[in-house]
């Protein structure tokens, strides 16, 4: 199966409708990746096959369950998953916001190669950043622990917003330590196509 057939199987069986276009951009992403991690290690995933199920579907899993005019993908990396995102969801804002500059110049790079209008990148430090508007939704994969996200980045959330993190197994001891004025508002369980692994989502919003 091909990476291209790999990818709309996926998307449909995550109850998902993107345009031909728009999964072909996905698959010059993940080519784009494969590119720059032969010399700057963007990811450990080197097939693409992995990319595919492990990178993409990954991150479209989360789509259902994010609704906002503006997302901050906290520790982008190599912009997972704010730019699956940012192309399943063209009318939302997306900034990528990572303090590491190579990461950053990927990142600025595909938004240029993809042609991505509804993005941009911050290479700053999430704790010291003093943004303009803030976010409906900040999202974060494997950033950090649940308490220490919400910690450094609760000044960038809009009222009302919600903090998204992107979790394998279901992480009840890192829920206990949520910070005071902070709860859990929903944890997601997620099937993700070609992954075997556990995945979830943890919902917090200001108590």
């Amino acid at each position: 199966m091909s990476a291209g057939q790999q990818l709309a199987g996926g998307i449909s069986a995550l109850g998902l409708a993107l345009e031909p276009a728009t999964q072909q951009r996905l698959l010059d992403y993940i080519a784009l990746i494969e590119k720059w991690n032969r010399v700057h290690n963007l990811t450990a995933i080197r097939e693409r096959e992995k990319m595919v199920s492990h990178h993409l579907l990954d991150c479209l899993a989360v789509v259902p369950h994010i609704n906002a005019k503006r997302l901050l993908d906290v520790g982008s990396g190599a912009g997972l998953p704010g730019i699956p995102l940012a192309l399943a969801l063209p009318a939302m804002h997306v900034t990528l916001l990572d303090s590491n500059h190579k990461k950053a110049a990927f990142l600025n790079q595909a938004l240029m190669e993809l042609k991505l209008k509804n993005a941009e990148v911050a290479s700053v430090r999430a704790e010291s950043w003093k943004a303009e508007n803030k976010f409906g939704v900040i999202i974060s994969r494997a950033f950090s622990d649940l308490g220490e996200f919400v910690r450094l980045t609760r000044h960038l959330i809009a009222p009302g917003g919600v903090f998204a993190a992107m979790k394998g197994v279901n992480p009840h001891e890192e829920i206990e330590k949520l910070p005071e004025g902070f709860k859990v508002k929903q944890v997601l369980p997620l099937k993700v196509p070609g992954l075997g692994a556990e995945r979830h989502l943890v919902l917090i919003e200001q108590a």
